[in-house]
Formats: C-alpha cells, sequence, structure tokens
C-alpha cells in the first residue's frame, strides 16, 4: 500500500476508493485501447464546478497507482525552503482551481483522457519535522507508482521534493534526461551546512548519477547571486543553461526544437518550478525574481516536449499565501494539464 493521504475534502466525505469503471490491475494488455474503461473529468455541462470531491481536474481519487497509465499525486512539503514558506499548501490549492480545465486539449490536439486512464492518487504522507525522512517517504511512494507503470504528475511542495522522485524515477530508468524549468539553478552544494535543501536537488541527482548530464537543460535561469559566475558548475557538467534574458521577446519554438534533438528518445522527466514564470503572472511562490518567462513561454516549452519519451514530471513552489487571487494555482493547474497532454501515450484525437 502506498503511504498516500487522498485530499482533506475526500477524506472527510469517505470517498478513497477507486471509481466504478475502473480495470482490474492485471487486465489483458492485448485489448484494444477504445475497449478499455477510462477515467473523465466531468463535464460542467453536467455537474456544476463547485460540486464534488477536491481532486485534480476532479478526476476519481485513488490509492494505488495499479492499473494507471498516468496520475496526479501531491507533495505537501516545504521545510526545504530558503525563503517565504507555504508551499506544503500548492496541491491543495492546485487541486482548487483545477476545477476550471477540460478534457480537450484543441491548441495541440490531444484529448488525453480517451488514451490514458488517469486518477489522483492523493497526497504522499511527508514528515513536517524531518526533511530526510520526508524524501525517504517520497521516494518509496514513488518507487511503487513508477513499478506500477504509472507515470507521475507532481503537484509540489518546494524543489526539494524532485531528488527523492528523481531517486525512483532513475531506479527504473536509469539516468534520465532532465528539462528543468526554473530562475534558479538548484545545483548549489549546500547552505547553513545542509547539503538538502530546494537549492541543491539536482547537486544531489548528479552526485549519485541521476541524470544523463548530456540530456539536461536549465531555462529561465535569472536574478542576484552570490559570486560572478553562478553557471559555472551547471555547465561544467554538460547541462545547456538558457538565461531569461535570452528569451525575452521571443518565441521558444526554435529553442524547444533544439531541446528535443538534445533530448532524443531517451526518458526524460520535467521538473518546473513556478518561478520561472516573471511574479507578474506568478507571484505566488516563496523565492520570486523580476523579468522571467511569460505563460505563452511556458506553454511553448511544455508543448515542444510532445513526442518525447517522457516519464515523469512535477509541477513545485506555488505558495498560495502570496497570491490570494488563486492565479498562480491557476497556471500550475493548466501547465499540469499541458504535461498530462504530451506524455507518450496521449495520442493527439
Amino acid at each position: 500500500m502506498l503511504r498516500l493521504l487522498v485530499p482533506g475534502c475526500a477524506r472527510a466525505l469517505g470517498t478513497t476508493r477507486p471509481a466504478a469503471g475502473l480495470c482490474h490491475p492485471g487486465h489483458s494488455p492485448s485489448r484494444q485501447a477504445s475497449d478499455v474503461p477510462r477515467n473523465h473529468p466531468p463535464s460542467p455541462d453536467i455537474v456544476a464546478r463547485p460540486v464534488g470531491i477536491c481532486s485534480m481536474m476532479r478526476l476519481p481519487v485513488q490509492t494505488s497507482p495499479e492499473g494507471l497509465d498516468a496520475a496526479f499525486v501531491g507533495v505537501p512539503l516545504d521545510i526545504g525552503t530558503s525563503n517565504r514558506p507555504g508551499a506544503r499548501f500548492g496541491p491543495r490549492r492546485i487541486r482548487e482551481e483545477s476545477v476550471l480545465l477540460r478534457t480537450v486539449n484543441p491548441s495541440t490536439g490531444a484529448v488525453p483522457f480517451q488514451s490514458l486512464k488517469v486518477a489522483d492518487l492523493g497526497d504522499v504522507n511527508v514528515n513536517l519535522y524531518n526533511l530526510q525522512d520526508s524524501c525517504r517517504l517520497i521516494r518509496e511512494a514513488y518507487q511503487k507508482i513508477v513499478e506500477a507503470g504509472c507515470v507521475p504528475l507532481t503537484l509540489g511542495g518546494d524543489h526539494t521534493i524532485t531528488y527523492p522522485i528523481l531517486q525512483a524515477i532513475a531506479k527504473k530508468h536509469g539516468p534520465v534526461g532532465l528539462l528543468h524549468v526554473d530562475a534558479h539553478m538548484d545545483t548549489v552544494d549546500k547552505a547553513l551546512g545542509e547539503k538538502l535543501y530546494h537549492g541543491s536537488p539536482f547537486r544531489r541527482c548528479v552526485d549519485e548519477g541521476l541524470l544523463d548530464c548530456k540530456r539536461v537543460a536549465q531555462i529561465g535561469i535569472r536574478g542576484s547571486s552570490t559570486f560572478l559566475d553562478p553557471y559555472r558548475y551547471s555547465r561544467s557538467q554538460g547541462f545547456r543553461v538558457v538565461l531569461a534574458e535570452d528569451c525575452w521577446m521571443k518565441s521558444l519554438v526554435p529553442l524547444m526544437a533544439e531541446v528535443r534533438q538534445q533530448m532524443g528518445g531517451k526518458p526524460l522527466y520535467i521538473s518546473f518550478d513556478i518561478d520561472a514564470l516573471d511574479p507578474a503572472y506568478a507571484p505566488g511562490t516563496g523565492t520570486p525574481e523580476i523579468a522571467g518567462l511569460t505563460p505563452s513561454q511556458a506553454l511553448e516549452i511544455i508543448r515542444g516536449c510532445q513526442g518525447l519519451n517522457v516519464v515523469g514530471c512535477d509541477l513545485v513552489e506555488v505558495s498560495p499565501l502570496y497570491d490570494l487571487s488563486g492565479n498562480t494555482a491557476l497556471l500550475a493547474a493548466n501547465l499540469l494539464f499541458e504535461m498530462l497532454c504530451v506524455l507518450p501515450k496521449a495520442t493527439p484525437a
């Protein structure tokens, strides 16, 4: 049994069971895709948006990944933050705002719920008093998810969580490529004497051989630094570093064509920190940096991954306390839907 908790409002209603119509874990893979029952978010034309449990896109809530092609998973952890806290509330707020999402992506032609069986697996039961133990709990939960053949789409949570997630992903797939969209490198060795916090996940991943370093791209990097060349470590590892200033006032479609060639057909993980976007669009985050990416550029980045071998995704650092309008979480929910739409089995209509 995964150490997962369903969303709070779902627990209150006692709806932790899989939804009716889900396939049994042992269903025959030889069945035609059209014959396999799918989960579909309810249409707002039939079910009012405020109705139902608080799950991602109002999908069924399950406690097991068995039989799923992909699943949304919350990791409400923020004890690895270095500035403003509050990302522990990110998954819940993203779920709340996801009620506006619909099932089809007209811009890309993706109809993910026709070809993927998707559910919300609730939240990993983290330890808010112990970061090391939380990482263990996250790693163990995600090992079960990926072993079941389910692609996780994670609602964060601060960026520390990507490290144990990638431990689980790499255990199955080996060293993976990484598309890292962020204002910060997150490759610091240590801070305040600690080697584990939200500024160090990718340094730890390199240390453990979890990344295929020639297939790592970091996009949106910007901000002040404590030394003159903050990009030295990443570039020394073979990472491609794309500064935000090199993205200003232009389409990122040409850039993503180059990134697609860099990533090839091998497993790829997408890690998207919401602070990659300019705080004018996404103020609800812990370490905002001015002059960031735009939402349209974020869409170009994610849509540029269509056809690649994406084996997992996360959207981290949403801190709702600093955006009472909910716009940051709404943007995050949309980006997670876009990630779902680029998964390998999310065949365009």
